[in-house]
């Protein structure tokens, strides 16, 4: 299984996972508004506190200005060598903000707007690349929320490509999490941009400003973001590895009173994270759990399973009490879809659920005949 198919199954996973509290270890006191830890292998989150409040995105806007460029070259759109000519607009955009200093007078590559959308965190950057892919920022910014609407980031609304304040550019711990996740799957060659530390445009050396870059060698993005409504923020992702393999996980951290403090109650979060629990293989892609009675159908049975391989994390020291109890709402008629929900899978310590993952039929199964249909239907009758 490829990096890129195992975190988009881990994007789609979490809305459906959950984990007991009771068997939760006591998460660390974390300075800031709002923000949660996510497990991007098995795409549990593992603590949160408010993810779900709205929030000033700030320069974490850019996660998603990057991530539609990142399509934009992968579909041949744009070439990271293409160099392209940079307006008024771009060059005019508040002055006082953070910028990579480009020249209407300079043509520049998209792999330097780039650079500087990412590491510099040039709001200039942001327009020229918005420009680039749609011809303006209004048109730009229709692709921004459509892209948010497709991941799921039903509380989020973009009003521009950098984020610079405005009433309608907000955003939520929980919906930037599925952006970050989201760009780190689908795009893991553009990914790497993200631990750059520094880049030069213009002869200006600018620094990345998420200090974890140098802090911790697992961390390998993503994201800084600080206005005065937002105060300051970072996304940050570490890749580390243990017994079990490879693991990443992801922080959203949202409105702490410091640069370094959003650093600091980051890596807090990374380091509670990876202490306190495992990530465990549970069974590859396209296994049989069960097969499940069908009523009405063409079969009398269905595959039950899970299409693509499937992890849990959990907290240390549980893993070998685990018992899996599947669960299903009988009767389960037909017709059923492949990929279609049809059953869950509850893992269980000591009595109490940790995890819940969603199962799924393997095969379609269509309608029986007329005649099936009715045998069916008074078996059904008579079963009650």
């Amino acid at each position: 299984m490829t990096m890129k198919k195992f975190y988009a199954f881990a994007v789609a996973l979490f809305l459906f996972m959950t984990c007991a509290q009771a068997q939760m270890p006591q998460a660390p006191a974390v300075a800031a508004k709002s923000w949660l830890l996510l497990d991007l292998n098995s795409g549990q989150m593992l603590a949160s506190h408010d993810p779900h409040a709205r929030v000033e995105p700030a320069s974490l806007t850019k996660l998603m200005t990057a991530y539609i460029v990142f399509g934009a070259i992968r579909d041949k759109k744009l070439d990271l060598n293409q160099t392209v000519s940079v307006s008024e607009r771009a060059w005019k955009v508040d002055r006082s903000s953070s910028k990579m200093f480009i020249d209407p007078k300079t043509p520049v590559k998209i792999n330097d707007l780039l650079l500087g959308l990412i590491v510099q965190s040039g709001n200039d950057a942001a327009v020229a690349l918005a420009e680039a892919v749609s011809g303006s920022e209004e048109a730009f910014v229709v692709l921004m929320n459509r892209e948010a609407a497709r991941m799921g980031m039903n509380a989020s609304r973009f009003a521009n490509p950098h984020g610079l304040p405005h009433k309608d550019n907000y955003s939520t711990a929980y919906d930037l999490s599925l952006l970050s996740a989201h760009l780190i799957a689908d795009h893991p060659e553009f990914y790497k941009m993200y631990s750059t530390k520094e880049f030069t445009y213009n002869n200006i050396k600018q620094p990345n400003r998420n200090r974890l870059l140098w802090l911790d060698p697992t961390v390998d993005g993503l994201k800084t973001g600080h206005t005065e409504g937002a105060g300051y923020c970072l996304i940050a992702s570490a890749k580390r590895t243990a017994g079990t393999g490879e693991r990443r996980m992801l922080t959203v951290v949202m409105g702490t009173s410091s640069d370094q403090m959003r650093a600091q109650e980051s890596l807090k979060l990374l380091n509670w994270g990876f202490r306190n629990f495992d990530t465990l293989k549970l069974y590859p892609r396209n296994h049989t759990l069960a097969s499940l009675e069908v009523w009405k159908g063409s079969k009398g049975e269905v595959r039950a399973g899970f299409k693509r391989e499937t992890y849990i994390t959990v907290p240390k020291g549980v893993a070998s009490r685990m018992k899996p109890v599947l669960e299903y709402r009988e009767p389960l008629l037909a017709p059923i879809q492949d990929g279609s929900r049809v059953a869950t899978l509850k893992m269980l310590v000591d009595g109490k659920s940790v995890a819940e993952l969603p199962v799924v039929a393997l095969e379609s199964v269509n309608h029986a005949s007329v005649f099936g249909r009715a045998w069916d239907s008074m078996r059904l009758w008579i079963k009650k």
